[in-house]
């Protein structure tokens, strides 16, 4: 059975010229003026550069940045993409693996949960600032010891997180320690190891 726009081919044409300015109306709705008007201006640039850059001050691993950033773009993202600290990795970019753990004020962060711009004057700690010098951190060695990596994907997230655990008080028992490690996934399946590390670590009273 022919559909009813092949009978009537010219009321097909019609559907379709509407549904495409419809489209195109909706489009132009959403998006932001600065956006709008560079296309009226034939602008030919990328449409990520029509976003208006903020500035941002902020320390990272006790080094200050002051620079400007599109209010978009994610902690996570600026770490890695801009200041090339690529310890700190990109997993399900949707805050439920803590590849991408952080301290922000020494509270732990997913860093893709967390706009830069909200960072504004914060102090950030990532993996790469947690050893001294050459000398790694209690928690790192211990990781090492303890071989409380497989792949490795998820140990920077991993060690942050054990950090905070125990700056925090949640590394009292072995039950509590997986209680507050439980929002870092480790896919190859080292967890006893890596609560056999934290529970070195805190007996020992070694954190920072």
């Amino acid at each position: 059975m022919e559909s009813s726009d092949k009978k009537h081919p010219q009321r097909g044409d019609t559907r379709r010229d509407f549904l495409k300015k419809s489209s195109l109306i909706t489009a132009i709705a959403l998006t932001p003026a600065v956006a709008v008007k560079a296309a009226e201006n034939q602008v030919d640039e990328s449409f990520a550069e029509l976003f208006e850059k903020i500035p941002l001050k902020l320390s990272v691993n006790n080094k200050a940045y002051a620079t400007k950033i599109e209010p978009r773009v994610t902690l996570l993202d600026f770490l890695r993409e801009e200041l090339h600290l690529t310890g700190t990795k990109k997993g399900c970019d949707h805050g439920q693996c803590g590849a991408c753990t952080v301290h922000v004020d020494g509270v732990r962060v997913n860093a893709c949960l967390s706009l830069a711009v909200m960072n504004e004057g914060k102090k950030i700690t990532t993996i790469e600032g947690l050893a001294n010098g050459d000398e790694l951190h209690p928690i790192q060695q211990a990781f090492i010891k303890h071989d409380g990596f497989q792949c490795g994907y998820c140990t920077p997230g991993q060690i942050m997180s054990a950090v905070a655990c125990i700056r925090e008080g949640h590394a009292n028992s072995r039950a509590e320690i997986s209680e507050f490690m439980s929002g870092n996934i480790c896919r190859c399946g080292a967890y006893p190891n890596i609560v056999d590390a934290i529970v070195e670590v805190k007996k020992g009273g070694k954190v920072v």
